[in-house]
């Protein structure tokens, strides 16, 4: 069945939409998930089951290519409905034969490295640094796949067993310095999320509002910024890809602010920064229930176990013998892990949703599968392939997912979302185009109703569609705060 592939047309900035809606006609799914962790953050949560249908004009609403969008009405039960039963299937034995695969590649890599790149077998003092360079880079592909398989361990989609599932999650993780219950637990609430303004943990863009003040502008003067230059462009994207893992880990950068309305209390006077409370590493952060605190003192007992065998080793071998065999590979893991979630939330034809108007089958669906080769599909165990069929119904394996994907697409019909064009070179390339043309949200100029809670990215580039053009109403003198409202008003 052909796929919607979301891309920028020449001139008209259009989607080739090809998929058409078609009743479910597969056998019913399994009525329950899988089970999952104690805690309702579980990543096996599917959130509401049914959604209520739209039957309102929400007026015009176009994505940053122009294609009109319309707000989805098929539910999650016609999501599980679609996949076949023996798709929900997990085998312990295949998900361990691919960490076993992995944890393979990883030890010959380096024992053939260690080993090989010396001067009696390499002389040249270039080529030997190249070499290494080229291990560092192998090393960050196959590590961002064992980073994957601990994912799977999170969503219980590893094996039937939670206990397997979250021992191989621990151990691969912790490898990693990914603390892995802290993780699973934030990103169980990303999934329970998916698409909301003010709920989701991971990428979130900026309204328009936030947008302005982070340039000094007053929002109705977007549309008359210049075009921001490629290089900042270029620098913001290095500074995300370096060390935008590390910010989301100690200071939950992109993710949601409003830690002040956990249940517990425990984000009060907290915020997402630096110092400010907010991280993954202490069991008083508002990420987590009191119930869970004793999980993220296990990621960290995990963290502090590798932490303190890489010192060991750099006391035996040197600092920089440990920079080229672990910390380089380290940054190159999460390099791709960043770079591959930006991808999967962030892209011109994808919408968000404010409070009102979010549902989870709405959330789960403002998400895009893409393609990268060989290293997508086989070292990255297709997380980049089938990432849309994952936020509907994540405690299905990766193995099952390609089949899984095809089904639920009968049910999407255009409102599934791919983009392929070009392969590989194509999920490079749309890294540059999403940083681009996705700078902030907003809801469309002709929106109504329930529409208007539906943002689309825009920009001040110059490309796709173009910001609303809103009038200005001063309150009070304060510059910050504004009233607004369209030049042309449609209602």
């Amino acid at each position: 069945m052909a796929s919607t592939t979301a891309r920028a047309q020449p001139h008209a900035l259009k989607r080739h939409i090809t998929a058409e809606s078609t009743p479910s006609t597969m056998a019913n799914s399994p009525n329950e998930s899988p089970n999952g962790s104690a805690s309702n953050t579980s990543l096996s949560s599917l959130g509401s089951v049914d959604e209520v249908k739209n039957t309102k004009s929400n007026g015009v609403l176009l994505d940053t290519y122009g294609n009109e969008f319309k707000i989805p009405d098929f539910t999650i039960k016609d999501i599980r409905d679609a996949i076949p039963k023996h798709c929900f299937e997990r085998s312990a034995a295949r998900s361990l034969g691919y960490v076993a695969r992995d944890l393979a590649v990883l030890a010959t890599t380096f024992y053939l490295s260690y080993t090989y790149i010396r001067p009696e077998y390499v002389p040249s003092t270039a080529v030997r640094a190249a070499l290494w360079a080229g291990y560092t880079i192998i090393q960050g592909l196959v590590g961002t796949g064992l980073w994957v398989l601990a994912h799977e361990c999170g969503h219980q989609a590893f094996s039937p067993s939670k206990v397997l599932n979250d021992t191989v999650g621990w151990v691969c993780h912790s490898l990693l310095l990914v603390p892995y219950f802290s993780w699973k637990i934030s990103h169980g609430k990303h999934h329970k999320a998916t698409g909301h303004m003010e709920r989701d943990m991971v990428f979130i863009p900026k309204t328009r509002e936030v947008y302005a003040t982070r340039v000094g502008k007053l929002i109705h003067e977007i549309s008359e910024l210049a075009e921001e230059t490629p290089i900042v462009t270029f620098i913001h994207m290095l500074g995300q890809q370096i060390g935008g893992w590390q910010m989301y880990l100690f200071a939950n950068v992109t993710g949601h602010t409003h830690h002040d309305r956990q249940s517990e209390g425990k984000g009060v006077g907290k915020q997402n920064g630096m110092f400010g409370g907010v991280n993954h590493f202490n069991p008083s952060s508002p990420l987590y229930e009191k119930r869970d605190e004793h999980l993220i003192l296990l990621s960290d007992l995990g963290l502090a176990i590798v932490i303190a065998a890489l010192t060991y080793v750099g006391k035996i071998h040197g600092f920089s013998s440990v920079l080229v065999w672990y910390i380089i590979p380290y940054f190159w893991v999460h390099h791709w892990l960043v770079m591959i979630t930006f991808l999967q939330h962030t892209d011109p034809s994808l919408p968000h949703y404010d409070a009102e108007t979010w549902t989870y089958a709405r959330g789960a669906g403002a998400t895009i599968d893409r393609e990268f080769g060989f290293i997508g599909r086989t070292l990255f165990h297709g997380i980049i392939e089938t990432h849309v069929l994952h936020h509907y119904i994540s405690s299905i394996p990766f193995y099952n997912a390609d089949e899984a994907s095809e089904a639920i697409k009968k049910v999407m019909g255009s409102h599934y979302r791919s983009d392929v064009e070009g392969g590989s070179m194509g999920f490079i390339k749309s890294f540059w185009k999403s940083a681009r043309m996705c700078q902030f949200v907003e809801p469309s100029e002709g929106a109504e109703g329930e529409g208007k809670g539906v943002l689309f990215f825009r920009n001040h580039n110059g490309l796709g569609v173009q910001p609303r053009k809103l009038d200005a109403k001063p309150v009070a003198g304060k510059r910050a705060k504004m009233e607004v409202g369209p030049e042309s008003d449609n209602e």
